[in-house]
């Protein structure tokens, strides 16, 4: 993993602006940092690169890297890198490293545009290709890389952080109202609705797109990947397919030549990656977990059966809740954004924890829920795929014995209002009325759903997978990880895994009670059955009043001062919030809300 920005227009970028960017960019690549430079006629192109060590270490896998009259610089990794070269030396290439990013421009100087469907990875990466006098950009199918693009009169920017793009441009950015209003409002889950961002003019790259840029700045979108739908012939046929697409994918994701972690819940998820790396590959992993006082969210059981299991060196990381402002506001500045979610605000702990090991990757379970189904909603809207009324009541049955007794927000407690009131199902948002009082903003209307498929079921998973919630937990990883220089990645965000997933009928990916059926049924005899077996979703989260003491007086004080933040809030209304005795779990997320747009605030001010 690495960090790219770049450049093309007709403006002449100076040497200290380039090396200004290039020292902002040292901490997503400490081991290399090189700048391309190529003039034609009024036309500027830079390319900057700065790369953290991971296949290769040699300096003759360094970026930018030119050959065939083309130079790339790359951010991620193309995990069948090795199945892809094999193919090329075949056709007649001759390779000088042992690196992917050789491998990804060979294959691109021979399949040329249609070189996606040949790759396997996470990407973000920019391409100047000499002869055509084209600037090519691309994201990967499901955006694990981040990229972003800036276009102003005289030229393009693009970088993997917004704050690249601001040193190129030498220039402070403006905050996207609407955009801020919208989080506000709707949450984490409306951030990549749309491909804007939280500064104005800066666009997100689409995922499973790639763009050509000429030298009169014309700019092409084109999309290469749709998930596809194919019925399996039978369930037995699906869950071998299933397990061996699995166990592929974490395979490739073992390729490294450096040491590589695990983050380990007390989940399926990871659990099971985990397990598939121990007994299938006969790696010796090394796994760090965050443990928390709380009852609520402990799940240090179920990982005490996975490290036994597994045998496996494990790292428990309790949670020090001293300073957390201040490690919120230091990620806020490197985020050039607000924190989704206070979990992984707790979450930078472990990142922290292997970046001061000789690990340079860690592996996470990101994506399991949102591909197999595993949040408690996808019960209520598996519901509606039944038409029989025996099999809904006895799947509600199921529910309730098993999913249903751990569901706390109360919105999820009664299938019926899923199943009968369609006006429910698409106001996914009940608590957005309940806030209306602590905010002047006006309420803006929702996007609704992208269409993928007929079920609602269906749509749900892939609308969370490729815009709601997948998005916005890959942005968190890759900054939380390259805040401390380390590689994130995610075998269940596999494209050969997600075509092979999609075979499955969406009624049947929840059975008996269930969720993520078919993942379980994959792992046996790999994940240790008391893991496998358990129909608890614990998931991850700590209590604001934690992290924050609002029992202080100058915390408080802090939190009322005089900022921009009160041309949003009700101070009076935030006031009596804050001095609430009892805060439910919404009005917290609805508070650290409020706190992390206070501090971005405060970081952009100028």
């Amino acid at each position: 993993m690495c960090g790219i920005s770049g450049y093309i227009g007709n403006q002449k970028i100076e040497d200290s602006i380039l090396k200004k960017t290039l020292s902002l960019m040292k901490n997503r690549g400490p081991d290399s940092q090189n700048t391309y430079e190529v003039n034609f006629k009024k036309t500027n192109v830079y390319l900057l690169h700065s790369r953290l060590s991971i296949i290769d270490l040699t300096e003759y896998a360094n970026q930018p890297f030119s050959s065939y009259d083309k130079t790339l610089i790359f951010n991620g990794e193309i995990y069948n890198y090795l199945e892809l070269k094999e193919k090329l030396l075949k056709k007649g290439y001759i390779f000088k490293t042992k690196s992917d990013t050789e491998v990804l421009l060979a294959a691109f100087n021979e399949y040329g545009e249609t070189v996606f469907e040949h790759l396997n990875g996470m990407w973000a990466f920019a391409i100047w290709d000499d002869k055509k006098k084209l600037l090519y950009l691309s994201r990967d199918i499901f955006g694990e890389k981040p990229l972003y693009i800036l276009k102003t009169t005289h030229g393009i920017y693009f970088a993997s952080e917004v704050k690249f793009i601001r040193a190129l441009l030498n220039s402070h950015l403006k905050i996207d109202e609407k955009y801020i209003n919208n989080f506000i409002i709707y949450g984490y889950r409306v951030l990549n609705k749309t491909n804007n961002s939280f500064f104005s003019n800066i666009k997100k790259v689409k995922n499973a797109t790639f763009l050509k840029i000429d030298l009169n700045l014309g700019v092409s979108e084109k999309k290469y990947f749709l998930p596809k739908f194919n019925k399996a012939n039978h369930s037995n046929d699906i869950t071998d397919e299933i397990r061996k697409k699995l166990i592929n994918s974490v395979g490739i994701r073992l390729r490294s030549d450096v040491p590589i972690s695990f983050c380990l819940s007390g989940g399926v998820d990871s659990s099971g990656l985990a397990s598939i790396a121990s007994k299938i590959f006969n790696y010796k992993i090394k796994t760090y977990s965050i443990i928390d006082s709380d009852e609520k969210y402990d799940e240090s059981e179920n990982i005490k059966h996975t490290v036994n299991d597994l045998g496996c060196e494990h790292y428990p990381i309790h949670i020090d809740y001293s300073n957390m402002s201040v490690r919120l506001k230091n990620l806020i500045e490197y985020h050039d954004a607000p924190i989704s979610t206070i979990s992984y605000l707790v979450h930078s702990l472990i990142s922290e924890a292997i970046s001061k090991t000789s690990s340079k990757v860690v592996i996470s379970g990101t994506g399991a829920d949102e591909l197999f189904s595993g949040y408690y909603d996808h019960f209520l809207f598996h519901f509606t795929e039944f038409d029989d009324e025996e099999k809904l009541n006895e799947n509600i049955n199921f529910w309730k014995k098993s999913a249903g007794k751990f569901v706390r927000n109360r919105f999820l407690k009664d299938p019926f209002c899923f199943i009968k009131d369609s006006d429910f199902r698409e106001n996914f948002y009940p608590e957005t009325k309940k806030y209306s009082k602590f905010i002047k903003i006006k309420k803006e209307k929702l996007l609704p759903e992208t269409f993928f498929c007929n079920s609602l079921f269906r749509n749900r998973l892939l609308n969370e997978l490729f815009f709601e919630t997948v998005p916005v937990m890959l942005n968190e990883d890759d900054l939380n990880s390259m805040y401390y220089s380390l590689e994130n990645r995610s075998p269940f965000l596999d494209k050969d895994l997600l075509n092979s997933v999609l075979k499955i009928p969406s009624i049947n990916l929840i059975q008996k009670g269930y969720g993520k059926y078919y993942l379980r049924k994959a792992l046996k005899g790999i994940l240790n059955d008391k893991v496998r077996l358990d129909k608890r979703k614990i998931g991850f989260n700590v209590s604001i009043q934690n992290v924050f003491n609002f029992s202080d007086k100058k915390t408080i004080e802090n939190f009322m001062d005089n900022t921009k933040i009160f041309e949003i809030y009700k101070r009076d209304e935030i006031f009596k919030l804050l001095k609430k005795k009892n805060i439910t779990e919404s009005e917290q997320k609805f508070l650290f809300n409020f706190i992390n747009l206070k501090f971005f605030f405060e970081c952009n001010s100028y």
